[in-house]
């Protein structure tokens, strides 16, 4: 059960390991883009091209559905960022249903855990399969696999990173129950109450906005937490800014107020943060494509450059 590219990875390694996979269940087909073409999910199109039955329920919920989900008569499934589940479909098969999070559980539990991790300064992520029970993402824990996240490291690098890492623990959770060789450590005994709350929640538009009175390294850290999507962002001559590379630079003297707008019209663009300068790398302005700083200069005519 998953959706996303991510989920893919872990897919294909079961399907290369020689599991049966008896069926995909995974999003709809919507309609994306200009021409609104109908888009599937990169987990379907895997599946159809290995022959393996999908399953694109509307509703979890609906008799129809798990109907035909309990006629593939599964042993066990997998979860890989997917929907939330009803009891009744994740209690179904005799082995109960694993789910592969992109966390240290219990830390960053929810929807975002690789963006949170960056946003929030942390140096260290991983993976984590679990049981699932009735309380999103709190589970008792199968396996853990510790990955270290790098100074400059951004959310597409490290969702790849953990792709890959989470694909191979499937792997070894799947063997490892089909032997019944494992065991389950409940999350309540595997963390401080601290870092429990340390959460994930969904991100919406106004978790990107920059707030330049912050100090650096928080401007820093959100941006490549952000980054290649959805983007940190900022009001830039009146519109809107996203921001997807950039570099902390020091203060040397007294600096201006936060916000305020360094250019030398060719090559460079700096604002100032609470506490020294970001430079900016990669950007796109609202309407505009993604671009390098001297490409962006050398069609910005604007002769004062200010944020709001």
């Amino acid at each position: 059960m998953g959706t996303p590219e991510f989920a893919v990875a872990s897919l294909e390694a079961l399907y290369q390991g020689g599991f049966d996979i008896a069926a995909v269940v995974t999003a709809p087909d919507k309609p994306a883009g200009r021409g609104l073409k109908m888009h599937v999910s990169e987990v379907k199109r895997y599946a159809c091209a290995h022959d393996i039955p999908v399953l694109q329920p509307v509703r979890l919920k609906d008799p129809v559905f798990q109907q035909q989900l309990r006629s593939f008569n599964a042993d066990i499934q997998v979860v890989v960022a997917f929907r939330m589940l009803p009891e009744s479909v994740w209690d179904m098969p005799p082995l109960g249903t694993v789910n592969l999070h992109a966390s240290l559980l219990p830390a960053y539990r929810g929807a975002a855990p690789i963006n949170w991790a960056i946003i929030r300064g942390e140096t260290e992520t991983g993976v984590t399969t679990f049981k699932l029970q009735h309380e999103i993402d709190t589970g008792a824990v199968i396996y853990a696999e510790r990955v270290a996240i790098g100074p400059e490291e951004t959310a597409g690098s490290l969702h790849d990173r953990l792709m890959k890492t989470g694909a191979e623990l499937i792997l070894k959770t799947l063997t490892a129950i089909g032997k019944g060789d494992y065991r389950l450590q409940p999350q309540e005994g595997l963390a401080d109450p601290a870092i429990r709350e340390k959460t994930a929640p969904k991100l919406f538009r106004e978790d990107g906005r920059i707030r330049w009175d912050s100090p650096g390294a928080t401007v820093f850290n959100l941006i490549r937490g952000l980054s290649p999507y959805p983007g940190a962002w900022t009001i830039f001559n009146g519109k809107t800014l996203k921001i997807y590379r950039a570099r902390m630079i020091g203060a040397p003297g007294r600096l201006p107020p936060p916000g305020t707008v360094s250019s030398d019209g060719k090559t460079y663009i700096r604002i100032a943060t609470g506490d020294g300068w970001i430079a900016l790398d990669e950007l796109q302005l609202e309407g505009k494509k993604k671009m390098d700083t001297p490409e962006f200069l050398r069609g910005f005519r604007d002769a004062e450059m200010h944020t709001g």
